[in-house]
């Protein structure tokens, strides 16, 4: 029996944290779209046809270090070609509708991906919040960044994310809003656990 949670929200919101513990708590699959948006950026920085790569993507190219800022800024190139972005969706939708339960997170999986998903949720917080998530992930890893380097970074792809013509991010209109802005992770994950037990049952 497949059973569908979708939660969007922009970069280093904490979605991905709450998607993993969600899925873990229902015993559901896990997949964080974002990294097939990563991978096919990166396969392009290495020189690479943005809609072959993204044609050809497996599972197996949704490893190594795709947090990397110029494939992050990469994925958001990309995700605005909708050849992309159709290419990805079958993909998507496969993986959703699995046995088992599964959980996505990207930014358009309760709006276009699984709009009929029972529940939704938009996981969200104020962009000098997540700057400052994203820096100490990125120095964590050895990336030499700056805290003015990161923000800017997050509002350009907040605005190049909100803007896009093709499947902008935005909540669902029937979506939860978290906002993680002052909340532990422990906290949003349970608000996200209580959410998803009410629509259960």
């Amino acid at each position: 029996m497949s059973f569908t949670i979708a939660i969007d929200g922009p970069a280093a919101a904490g979605k991905g944290t709450i998607s993993k513990a969600v899925a873990a708590h229902f015993g559901f699959a896990h997949l964080d779209t974002g990294l097939l948006y990563r991978a096919v950026g990166a396969r392009v920085l290495a020189g690479a046809d943005a809609i072959a790569a993204a044609r050809a993507l497996t599972l197996d190219d949704l490893t190594g270090d795709l947090r990397r800022p110029d494939v992050a800024q990469a994925a958001s190139r990309v995700a605005v070609i909708p050849e992309v972005r159709a290419a990805l969706v079958d993909f998507q939708h496969d993986f959703a509708t699995r046995d088992g339960g599964a959980v996505l997170d990207g930014r358009d999986i309760g709006t276009v991906i699984c709009p009929d998903a029972p529940v939704k949720l938009f996981v969200t917080a104020s962009a000098e919040v997540r700057a400052e998530r994203r820096f100490l992930e990125l120095r964590e890893n050895d990336h030499d960044v700056t805290r003015a380097q990161v923000l800017a970074d997050v509002v350009a792809r907040d605005k190049r994310d909100r803007e896009r013509a093709e499947a902008p991010l935005k909540p669902a209109e029937d979506a939860v809003i978290i906002d993680t802005s002052d909340m532990s992770i422990k906290d949003a994950v349970a608000a996200a656990v209580c959410t998803v037990n009410q629509v259960r049952g």
